[in-house]
């Protein structure tokens, strides 16, 4: 994001003289727009997007301008001063930000913070959170504080391939004797590449956007125009017409991207992106190799000081807004920070980035310290500010990558099988067993250990797999077949069925993906994030199920609401059709309970290890439930639809805790522990006996 440091200081692309002040401008504006949209609108604006064109200008300027220069090209120069603008304010922000975990974050969340320091400190963090399709639009309290550091890592990705592409590329043309074709290959190679990742960009959006809006090959193309234009730009836009109307599209293409494109974070960096990015690439060449006097109006009026200083402070504040954002969402409870507490948080996040800009930034770029009569004013010295920095950065490392390695001496495991007289966990429930006095299992660190067997077999299709994946659980040799269908809500009654299995033998055959349920929609959804192959996914079931014959499907009749409860959906209806046609028997259990405070979703160990209890930490059952099971009226109309419902084995009759018999009874926000699962087992059993006979 800090294209800060490629602007202060350069002459302008092609060897003109004039400072661009408008382009500090944009980037004040960029940023500001980030700032407001992520605070008040909870969606992106672009200006993320017109930041990654401004650093592949200024990057790719930088180093064209010491590749052809008389000088050596010191890889080495490049890279210090690159670290130098971008480290230090990172590294103040990042131990901010462990402190303030540790202080307002459960324990639970310690690890995730640590792990995403180290990636951001490393310039891998749009991997880690790719790997996890993080949300990006989800500012609540179980968003990442450093989430929003994913493009600070594909900058600087970038930055270093464009280092070792431009610096290979200038050695090369000095021993063919060709030192002026530089200019000439470097444009070859980034239209090359800018046109393979903008089509991978188009592909993505349309197959797994949720990987596809962290992927730096995605996200290249961006950065690849602002590069093409530090190559180009001197040759374009020679009528002064055509740089008025490309200066009055760029700022405005800016300022409405975020009103016109009001889903970004499920369209960007596909063709969509190309607003923000062809904005600022008219920016750019509406004033390029012009004096200040003969600028459009828009370039001048984002030239202004104000918007000049904002542009100064940008880095910072990009860095600042996002943690201080999420942990004040957190500590409220709430996903909306309102006008005085979101005023609140840009106010704040304005004066920690002009300390930040004023008090580690500035000093840093200057060639003197205090002590030797510089213009510093009160700035602390060059080197005292080094030093602090290399202090709180091995301070950071230190105690994020310890806390790592603790953990991982002693790594949790499940806690397998439990002693059912001191764990009866559903049994509780549905038969009134008793509980005696024993600790919680499994325990807050153990839960995230207790998937289901398809998670940790590789036997379930993860969002990028479009093929159907299946495996046989239970009895293999069995007669009788029972097929386990649809999402991870499917998946984990998996531990209940292979007790059963175990008792009453026959074969368990899963056929599972990721957040897709069975359905004929055609813009499957989840958490807000389209699963375009979901669809296509189901179909292909439901024909292999009608050439498979199991005696049984067994799905989800329910899902949740937003607004609270739950409901059988119109297009599980189209399914159930669909597997009736092929003779088919169906079991459709009511989903579980997910929890949720409002429209935000929570672990039951965050809540249990910042102080809740298992009834605290639950939800009211007429907020997580429908009085009556949504399934039952419309799976009247199909005589091979039997739909049941265990929830009075996980909920009492007013709350439904998060844990019950001594069993914790998730192991993230909604999904079941084995353990649990496992316990179900007896409910379960006395459910189907009547429904398949096989007992």
């Amino acid at each position: 994001m800090h294209s800060i440091g490629y602007a202060r200081g350069t002459t302008a692309v092609g060897g003109g003289s004039q400072y661009r002040f408008d382009l500090d401008g944009l980037r004040g504006l960029a940023i500001a727009l980030v700032v407001v949209f992520h605070v008040w609108f909870g969606r992106v604006s672009g200006g993320v997007d017109v930041f990654l064109v401004l650093s592949g200008f200024f990057f790719t300027g930088l180093l064209l301008r010491r590749a052809e220069s008389s000088e050596p090209f010191s890889v080495w120069s490049v890279v210090r001063r690159t670290l130098r603008r971008l480290v230090p304010a990172m590294t103040v922000v990042l131990a901010a930000v462990v402190v303030a975990t540790v202080v307002l974050l459960p324990y639970t969340q310690w690890s995730t913070t640590a792990a995403q320091v180290l990636a951001s400190l490393f310039y891998v963090q749009n991997w880690q959170l790719a790997l996890t399709w993080s949300d990006y639009l989800a500012a609540d309290p179980s968003v990442s504080p450093l989430q929003h550091l994913w493009s600070m890592a594909v900058q600087g990705q970038f930055y270093l391939v464009a280092l070792l592409v431009v610096s290979a590329t200038a050695w090369l043309c000095a021993r063919l004797a060709r030192p002026g074709r530089i200019r000439t290959v470097i444009g070859a190679l980034v239209i090359a590449m800018s046109v393979v990742s903008f089509v991978y960009a188009a592909y993505g959006a349309a197959t797994h956007q949720g990987w596809n809006y962290y992927d730096s090959f995605a996200r290249g193309w961006e950065l690849l125009v602002g590069a093409g234009l530090a190559v180009t730009a001197p040759a374009l836009a020679r009528w002064r017409w055509l740089r008025v109307a490309l200066s009055v599209f760029g700022v405005a293409g800016v300022v409405l991207c975020g009103w016109l494109i009001v889903d970004g974070a499920n369209r960007f960096p596909g063709p969509a992106a190309l607003l923000p990015v062809c904005a600022a690439a008219a920016v750019i060449v509406s004033a390029s190799r012009l004096r200040f006097a003969d600028w459009p109006l828009p370039n001048r009026l984002l030239a202004h000081p104000a918007m000049c200083r904002l542009g100064d402070i940008a880095y910072p504040l990009y860095l600042w807004h996002w943690p201080i954002l999420i942990f004040f969402l957190a500590e409220r409870g709430n996903t909306n920070a309102g006008l005085v507490g979101g005023t609140a948080v840009i106010g704040l996040s304005v004066v920690l980035a002009w300390m930040t800009h004023r008090w580690v930034e500035e000093p840093l770029r200057l060639r003197t310290s205090r002590a030797g009569g510089d213009d510093a004013g009160h700035a602390p010295s060059r080197h005292l500010v080094t030093a602090t920095v290399a202090v709180v950065l091995a301070a950071t490392i230190t105690v994020t990558a310890g806390w790592q390695a603790v953990l991982g001496v002693n790594p949790p495991v499940a806690a397998g099988e439990l002693d059912r007289s001191k764990y009866p966990g559903a049994e509780a429930l549905a038969s009134g067993a008793a509980t005696p006095d024993e600790p919680m299992r499994p325990a807050v660190f153990e839960a995230p250990t207790e998937v289901p067997p398809p998670t940790a077999d590789g036997c379930i299709a993860d969002w990028d797999t479009r093929a159907v994946v299946t495996c046989t659980y239970g009895d293999p040799d069995a007669d009788r077949t029972l097929a386990l269908v649809g999402s991870s809500h499917a998946e984990h009654w998996l531990p209940a069925l292979q007790v059963l299995a175990a008792e009453y033998p026959f074969r368990i055959q899963v056929y599972l993906k990721m957040g897709c349920p069975l359905t004929l929609a055609e813009n499957a959804m989840y958490k807000g994030e389209p699963i375009p192959d979901c669809r296509n996914w189901s179909a292909e079931v439901i024909d292999r199920l009608g050439d498979d014959r199991p005696d049984w499907v067994f799905t989800t009749g329910t899902r949740p609401r937003d607004e609270g409860g739950d409901e059988t959906p119109a297009e599980y209806l189209d399914v159930w059709a669909a597997l009736s046609d092929r003779g088919l028997n169906v079991i459709a259990i009511r989903d579980t309970p997910w929890l949720r405070r409002g429209t935000i979703r929570y672990k039951a160990t965050d809540c249990l290890a910042g102080g809740g209890n298992r009834a605290s930490c639950g939800m009211r059952r007429e907020d997580a439930l429908a009085p009556v099971n949504p399934a039952l009226q419309p799976a009247s109309a199909f005589p091979s639809v039997f739909p049941i419902d265990l929830t009075d084995a996980v909920c009492e009759p007013t709350l439904c805790a998060v844990a019950e018999g001594n069993i914790l009874i998730y192991h993230d926000e909604h999904h079941l522990t084995i353990s649990y699962s496992r316990s179900l087992a007896g409910p379960l059993g006395r459910a189907l006996r009547p429904v398949l006979g096989w007992w």
